[in-house]
């Protein structure tokens, strides 16, 4: 029997993954336990980064005290509601929002694939930041929400969007000659490849 390796969800180190999130977020669904928005309003990047972070950090908790409990379970003891609730917010205390991946720059990057995709819109909202405080001319925190093409995109393609933005690059989103969607591969007569320093 050949099982697949891949999770369902998310990735290998990850409950879910960021592109089901913002779009269940953006829906108004308040998933994993995140606050929810009204999905015409929208939220802005910075709201949704901060939700998708402490949302992986409950999920990566709530995992953590499962284990625990089960092993507990498993050696004979028996657990109170009040012995798991004190796992669970000691497993949450624990988890460094570090440990739950993407950095900022990185959600902006992924975001940004997103907005080329036409699955979020700006709308007329928008607030002002707190850096305008030092930097009056910084720009206003604007709110973005989902389009009718991104609530009827594929959960598939959500859950890679980079693929359904550069599908000839393969699932994988790199390209086979140099691990670099955006970089053409310079081949010699032997069809060898051809060093960027070479004249």
């Amino acid at each position: 029997m050949v099982m697949e390796l891949r999770p369902n969800r998310g990735g290998f180190a990850r409950p879910f993954g960021a592109g089901w999130f913002i779009r269940e977020y953006l829906l108004g669904h308040g998933p994993e336990g995140s606050t929810p928005i009204d999905p015409e309003r929208g939220a802005p990047q910075a709201d949704i980064n901060y939700e998708y972070k402490e949302a992986l950090a409950r999920a990566t908790a709530r995992e953590r005290a499962e284990r625990i409990i089960s092993r507990m379970v498993v050696s004979g003891a028996d657990v109170t509601e009040e012995q798991a609730e004190k796992i669970r917010e000691r497993e949450l205390k624990k988890v460094s929002r570090k440990f739950t991946r993407m950095r900022y720059h990185s959600f902006l990057v992924y975001f940004g694939v997103i907005r080329r995709l036409g699955w979020v819109e700006l709308t007329s909202e928008s607030e002002s930041s707190s850096i305008q405080d030092n930097y009056p001319d910084a720009p206003d925190r604007a709110y973005y929400r989902l389009t009718q093409v991104g609530r009827q995109a594929s959960d598939d393609l959500w859950s890679n969007p980079q693929y359904a933005l550069y599908p000839e690059n393969g699932r994988s989103h790199q390209s086979k000659q140099t691990g670099w969607p955006h970089r053409k591969v310079r081949r010699d007569s032997r069809g060898w490849q051809i060093s960027r320093l070479s004249p």
